[in-house]
């Protein structure tokens, strides 16, 4: 392991031996992740930098017009897009920054994370409470999480982490998205060191009172071993299930999210040992692969139905490899040449969208336009083309963390170009790896798309298939100027999980806000001429109910 972390949750392909050997030098500079080297993308032999719809299809991302018939005499205009980013926990690469931190300074590092969210009007996080068979919040399926303690023996830290980011974000209108690492078990000990053993894990990890759903299997970041529960003994896959489903009945999320760990990337001439389960499970299948496919298959669909089982309204969602097949071995495939993984990690990404066991798909499209091995421009046609038809949203993955590599990844253009791109296809959102990246703006690329695309808040997409309540319309009960250049506004609305606020200033009837409560002060208004505003409810889902009647603010100093 580098230095500075290489993203954890980010590694990947199958090359020549030869060519992983030379990447990974690369890597131990801080430069790369394995998944960059899955498609042997030639600038990982850069000096680099350290890296710590409604059914049928999806609508595009873009401006909508709101419910109700206008504001002030104006139409009003306000964007549907998912804006979010990864908080990514594990070998602290985003938060906490240090592990062992005391309570408060973690508390603050997060509401730091939120408020950055909050500057680039992002609307959700993504956060990994589960980065490796443990937790962040008091389980009674796993341990506390070393990343949050800095012990490895499940001592509690005396509060409860998921409580307090579930109620901030929430206090700055930001969904959270819990995120989680299913089949992980342990995490290799330390940079140099071996692997776990099941003595080092804490004295109430269910690996061990359950030895035999263990899978040990190399690490790609680190020497050693990582710790796996078995994806195909279905006593291991049951338990995992119950405790995810653990936080989502105890806390008030807004998604379930996984990336794409599943079955481990493959690591030159090693074979996942499940074997064993295989002799005793796989019965029916023509081969191992299949039956992997099928673990894996049957943990997504398992999971989508009892999230909604639970709580209709969660959203169920996952962030795959960007590539499912190569087209040179399967005509359905994308026009691509690295690691697949239908193939190499059991993962079959179209089938989840085509079987609608997802309300979101975010594909890691973490290369660069004109790649020719993995080509950011032929790849998004491709995703767009697998959720056609189906009520799975399309967002993606965009990697921040890749500005300032040699090549195509040292104009800071790239990604304003790949969001740009993204609007021409039904695309509906993009989610940044990772927050530090995001918070690095490196050679200012985060400031420039930002500025582009993210300019003014959004409203989350809406979902046809979960639960629908729009609220009757609020009534304004106050409009002001506050003393300070900023309009202070207050109102009834009774029945609304979040409010959208609109104000009418000399570029129309437009989105300046988004709330949970029942007052507002926009700190952008003009402070010439004459304003108005309006105020429009959202139920759990997003979906819009009717605009309040417009209340006018007097010029400054009027």
């Amino acid at each position: 392991m580098p230095a500075a972390p290489i993203p954890a949750h980010r590694r990947r392909s199958r090359v020549p031996v030869a060519v992983i050997a030379l990447l990974a030098v690369a890597a131990t500079a801080g430069a790369w992740t394995l998944r960059d080297r899955m498609v042997g993308d030639g600038s990982a032999q850069s000096a680099g930098r350290p890296t710590a719809a409604p059914s049928g299809t999806a609508a595009p991302s873009g401006t909508v017009a709101a419910a109700g018939t206008d504001c002030a005499g104006r139409a009003v205009r306000a964007t549907r897009e998912l804006r979010g980013m990864w908080i990514t926990t594990v070998n602290n690469i985003d938060w906490p920054s240090k592990p062992g931190l005391p309570t408060e300074t973690v508390q603050a590092e997060f509401r730091g994370w939120l408020d950055l969210a909050v500057r680039h009007h992002h609307n959700a996080v993504f956060v990994h409470v589960r980065p490796s068979g443990d937790a962040l919040w008091p389980s009674a399926y796993a341990p506390w999480s070393q990343w949050l303690t800095g012990r490895r023996d499940g001592r509690d830290p005396g509060w409860d982490p998921m409580e307090f980011m579930v109620a901030e974000a929430h206090a700055r209108n930001l969904e959270f998205h819990a995120w989680f690492n299913p089949y992980r078990g342990g995490q290799p000990a330390t940079v140099g060191g071996p692997g776990p053993r099941l003595d080092q894990l804490a004295p109430d990890h269910p690996l061990r009172k359950h030895p035999e759903w263990v899978v040990t299997y190399p690490s790609a970041d680190k020497p050693g071993s990582r710790l796996y529960f078995n994806p195909g003994v279905p006593e291991a896959r049951r338990f995992v299930e119950d405790a995810m489903l653990e936080a989502v009945g105890r806390y008030d999320v807004d998604g379930v999210h996984f990336d794409d760990f599943f079955y481990p990337y493959p690591e030159a001439g090693q074979d996942f040992p499940d074997g064993p389960a295989f002799a005793r499970y796989g019965r029916g299948f023509a081969d191992r692969d299949a039956w992997r496919r099928e673990n894996v298959n049957t943990l997504v669909r398992e999971m989508s139905e009892r999230i909604k089982a639970i709580k209709p309204w969660v959203k169920f969602g996952i962030s795959p490899f960007g590539i499912w097949r190569n087209a040179r071995t399967d005509p359905a495939g994308s026009a691509t040449a690295g690691l697949q993984s239908y193939d190499d990690i059991h993962a079959d990404t179209r089938l989840w969208v085509r079987r609608q066991w997802l309300d979101y798909v975010v594909p890691q499209l973490y290369w660069h336009i004109g790649f020719d091995k993995a080509d950011y421009a032929k790849l998004l046609p491709w995703w767009a083309a697998t959720v056609r038809g189906t009520r799975v949203q399309l967002w993606i993955g965009q990697a921040d963390y890749r500005v300032g590599e040699r090549g195509a990844w040292s104009d800071p253009a790239e990604l304003d170009r790949q969001l740009a791109l993204n609007r021409r296809y039904p695309v509906s959102g993009s989610v940044h790896f990772s927050a530090a990246q995001v918070r690095a703006d490196r050679l200012g690329a985060v400031g420039r798309y930002s500025r582009a695309h993210y300019a003014e808040p959004a409203l989350v997409p809406t979902m046809a298939q979960l639960p629908a309540a729009p609220p009757a319309a609020p009534t304004l009960t106050g409009a002001r100027r506050d003393g300070t250049g900023g309009v202070a506004l207050t109102w009834r609305g009774e029945g609304a999980t979040s409010f959208a606020v609109y104000r009418v200033d000399a570029d129309g009837a437009r989105l300046v806000g988004t709330t949970r409560s029942a007052a507002w002060v926009d700190g952008t208004a003009p402070a010439g001429g004459s304003l108005s505003y309006c105020v429009s409810g959202l139920d759990r889902s997003g979906n819009e109910g009717g605009l309040s009647a417009a209340a006018p603010v007097a010029a400054a100093g009027g």
